[in-house]
């Protein structure tokens, strides 16, 4: 969806950013210590840039623009790859929403000094999906507040925490503390045993590929968007970097996965209770804000689908403040269901199981979706390199072939790697985590191909 007027480098920059950089992430970036940095670095140089280049130049195809991922798949690999990779693309939120509520309410936990809403199975749930069906009915009148609420969430909530942590662990460390073992027992190169972690640093990066629709509104976009690009992997390698390695060098011991942030936190600030509620709250505000603006945009994409007739106009209509609010529903049942599964499945709520398990069916979904974008970036490179773009990739079709090759043999290799046992679950729930996963996944596969060919079908008769 354009945005049919022209935007600044720094208000795109920031609105991409917003997709993809968080916090919530760094507790399992941490039990990587020093590899952690190297698993940054490859990601962003060898996939994050390869997506984001190749999603600018299909985004800018004459025919193209219209329907986002929807329409760069499906008019390579056909309707039914394209409505699959905007279906996954969608419904990876939904597991995604999951992974950022839990983490506001072990935060919340923990500055509230309320354990019981992150320790009990039941509790977590009603505060999950009460803070979830909140946060969408505040969209209903529409997204204008909540937008504005977004823009200060990235800096406030998310950028501003990772630099008060910086400067802390600075005066932390010349205080005469030790670097914990969690960061100095690892080497800057991955083992095999670190495999498992490939697919959670690629999430450090997934979503950049939804602003690309909006580079026709870039002021000089040919040369402005490559050196946007450049600041977004600085920016994206550095918070995560910073943030995770700040957590392993500060924590001892296993780092909880949804309070390993504010355990660093009362470290820092040599446990002062109004310092720590204080960063608690930013922290949730940050995601709160991108909960809230995640909450609409990613139905945009189905939304086109109904033009196609795939979808029906029913359930995508909007009201008078252009909200498709049976859309929104929809998603909000799918949230509830996928936060009942994902906590009452672990035995005991949050816990690193269901919190892992929701980052990993989040990843194995979205990357789907990207295997399928890479797949037609090739067979567009290859069959349609003579249709008008707005953007090229530098290079030629050799450096096409080779962005397009690293994108998915990177996003295939993760895909597998995602089904090995992490660090973070105990031998004793490894196979309950394999099993959750599997029988997720292949739902999740087979969904939008059986709706597709239902619809299809049911429109012939």
């Amino acid at each position: 969806m354009s945005l049919n007027r022209s935007i600044s480098n720094f208000s795109f920059f920031s609105m991409t950013a917003s997709l993809f950089v968080t916090v919530y992430e760094y507790p399992t970036f941490a039990g990587y210590g020093k590899t952690a940095i190297f698993f940054l670095l490859f990601c962003g140089i060898f996939w994050f840039l390869p997506l984001s280049l190749c999603s600018a130049e299909l985004s800018g195809i004459e025919g193209y623009q219209e329907g986002g991922i929807f329409s760069w798949v499906g008019n390579s690999m056909g309707e039914a790859n394209g409505f699959a990779a905007i279906f996954f693309q969608w419904f990876q939120v939904t597991v995604g929403f999951v992974t950022m509520l839990y983490f506001i309410v072990g935060t919340s936990a923990y500055i509230l000094k309320l354990p019981s809403i992150n320790s009990d199975p039941l509790y977590k749930f009603l505060v999950v999906i009460s803070l979830f069906w909140i946060l969408t009915a505040l969209q209903l009148k529409g997204t204008d507040v909540t937008t504005r609420i977004a823009k200060y969430g990235f800096s406030i909530g998310i950028i501003l925490p990772v630099i008060i942590m910086l400067i802390l662990t600075i005066f932390y460390f010349f205080d005469g503390h030790h670097i914990s073992t969690n960061f100095t027992q690892y080497k800057f190169y991955p083992t095999t045993k670190d495999l498992p972690a490939l697919s959670t640093f690629l999430l450090a990066y997934m979503g950049v590929e939804a602003s690309a629709p909006h580079i026709s509104d870039l002021q000089n976009s040919r040369k402005n968007y490559p050196k946007i690009l450049v600041q977004l992997v600085l920016v994206g390698i550095l918070t995560s970097a910073i943030g995770g390695s700040i957590l392993s060098m500060v924590l001892p011991g296993k780092i909880s996965a949804n309070e390993g942030v504010m355990d660093a936190i009362s470290r820092l600030f040599y446990s002062n209770h109004l310092l720590v509620f204080f960063f608690g709250f930013l922290i949730i505000f940050g995601i709160t804000a991108q909960v809230s603006s995640w909450i609409v945009s990613p139905t945009e994409g189905l939304q086109y689908t109904a033009k196609r007739g795939i979808l029906s106009e029913k359930i995508t209509a909007k009201n008078s403040a252009g909200v498709p609010v049976k859309l929104l529903v929809l998603q909000g049942l799918i949230v509830t269901l996928w936060a009942a599964l994902l906590t009452f499945s672990s035995g005991s709520a949050g816990g690193a199981l269901s919190f892992q398990a929701a980052i990993s069916l989040t990843v194995l979904i979205y990357l789907s979706a990207y295997v399928l974008l890479f797949c037609s970036y090739l067979l567009t490179a290859v069959k349609k390199d003579s249709l008008q773009r707005s953007f090229k990739v530098p290079g030629g079709k050799c450096m096409k072939l080779i962005l397009g090759s690293l994108g998915l043999v990177i996003s295939v290799l993760a895909i597998a790697t995602t089904f090995l046992i992490p660090k973070s679950i105990p031998n004793s729930q490894g196979k309950i985590y394999i099993l959750m996963l599997i029988i997720s996944y292949v739902i999740v596969i087979c969904i939008p191909y059986g709706i597709y060919f239902a619809i299809k079908r049911k429109s012939r008769a």
